[in-house]
């Protein structure tokens, strides 16, 4: 079943009315019921009481985005939140970092004391501690110079910072946001593939599917890099679907479009 994407913003939001000035769209527009008059919703396209919530020429109508939008918009939030909540993690790793390399002393002897704890309880189900790869790595951890653990921590704060910002621009709809998404995700995958030689894992898998679909989306729906006519389409598509809907509604045919 396919989304009325028009109709799930309106009942979320609330309609979007315009009086234009021209009689012959207004008279479109407009419907006399035995309640009052009603006014066509600039996006869903029904009919609403009470009176226009703007007036003015059919050229100043307000931008109402409008299906194809619509899901875009939906699409790009939800990466917003992904991104934002990522960035949220990663500072909290850089924070775990930060004072982990100011206290490696204490950390040290709390893990020998519990390694030393848990011991018989290995043993009994035949697992070697003493060669276990994570003790090893763990372990590998508490001889990093502080110097060394100071770095980790600046550099993930400024990944997350990285995160952060492009999950407001992509909720505020920002293009800069868009065009920093794909160039910071993109930047990852050569990353996440060397990854996948060393050790694959259906999590590894399925998170470069994913940063290789954002890219591709991003850059090829949101006509960035001069994709699909650039930014000129871009802002051309929008139009036809939201300033260009005074005369859709009205019945007024629309002009024809290059490309």
């Amino acid at each position: 079943m396919s989304i009325d994407w028009n109709r799930r913003t309106c009942a979320r939001r609330g309609h979007i009315t315009y009086r234009p000035h021209e009689a012959h769209l207004e008279a479109k527009l407009h419907a006399s019921t035995a309640l009052g008059a009603a006014w066509r919703c600039l996006r869903c396209g029904d009919f609403v009481l009470g009176e226009p919530h703007g007036s003015g020429p059919a050229a100043g109508a307000p931008l109402v985005p409008r299906g194809k939008v619509l899901r875009d918009l939906f699409l790009l939030r939800f990466l917003a939140v992904e991104r934002a909540l990522r960035g949220v993690f990663v500072v909290l790793a850089a924070l775990a970092v930060w004072q982990f390399s100011n206290s490696q002393d204490a950390v040290r002897q709390f893990f020998d004391k519990n390694l030393d704890v848990v011991r018989p309880i290995a043993v009994h189900f035949h697992y070697d501690l003493d060669h276990s790869p994570i003790v090893d790595t763990i372990r590998k951890t508490f001889g990093y110079k502080h110097s060394t653990l100071m770095v980790v921590a600046a550099l993930l704060l400024a990944y997350a910072l990285v995160e952060i910002v492009e999950g407001v621009g992509l909720w505020m709809s920002k293009r800069w946001a868009e065009y920093l998404a794909v160039v910071a995700t993109a930047a990852f995958l050569p990353l996440e593939i060397y990854e996948l030689t060393e050790k694959v894992s259906w999590l590894k898998i399925a998170t470069l599917v994913i940063n290789i679909l954002a890219v591709l989306y991003i850059a090829i729906g949101k006509r960035l890099f001069g994709l699909r006519g650039g930014r000129a389409a871009f802002d051309e598509e929008r139009r036809s679907a939201s300033l260009l809907e005074v005369e859709t509604s009205a019945g007024m045919p629309t002009p024809a479009h290059n490309g």
